[in-house]
């Protein structure tokens, strides 16, 4: 009886491994081309003329209740703003900074108590989210809805003039479209 079970572990061992290589398919593999979850694509325009594309110059945008700005958005000049939604809450908020600089606290030695200065406009994102199935190798991926974009009204010296949706009960569902504009 032992000499059977030694010859059966072999041939067990090799009918596992071959079921688990043949099981594999070719969707099994996420191809980078997938649409993932999109951020939401703001384009800033020029108050004056509306048509007209205008950078927003020393640009700092962090999360509110982050400590960290947003990757790509440390004092810089752009006129496109793509800020990722949170997928666990139906609001994301973010403060924008333009002009923005490191203020030293007037101790220049000592860089622990610097921080970002500027002039901030707080922008207030509600949503609602929808979890869509892409496929079994990518998973979920979510969909933002209603979307609506308000700036801080107590604010006493706002830069943005406004922000305005490309489409009523305007969605967002891929990276390849602007959908709202920022004038300033």
């Amino acid at each position: 009886m032992i000499k059977t079970n030694i010859r059966i572990l072999p041939c067990l061992v090799t009918a596992i491994l071959l079921t688990s290589s043949v099981s594999c398919e070719r969707d099994d593999i996420c191809p980078g081309s997938t649409p993932t979850t999109p951020s939401l694509i703001i384009d800033a325009y020029d108050k004056e003329n509306l048509e007209s594309s205008k950078n927003i110059f020393g640009l700092f945008i962090v999360g509110v209740g982050q400590s960290e700005a947003l990757p790509g958005y440390v004092n810089v000049s752009s006129s496109e703003l793509i800020l990722p939604l949170d997928t666990n809450s139906n609001r994301t908020e973010y403060q924008l900074v333009r002009d923005s600089f490191i203020n030293d606290n007037g101790t220049p030695d000592d860089s622990l108590d610097d921080f970002v200065d500027g002039n901030y406009d707080l922008i207030i994102i509600n949503y609602s989210v929808r979890e869509v199935y892409v496929s079994r190798a990518c998973g979920y991926k979510y969909i933002f809805e209603n979307v609506t974009v308000q700036l801080d009204q107590n604010d006493t010296d706002p830069w943005i003039e406004s922000i305005q949706p490309l489409n009523p009960n305007q969605s967002v569902e891929n990276e390849t479209e602007t959908h709202f504009n920022l004038y300033h």
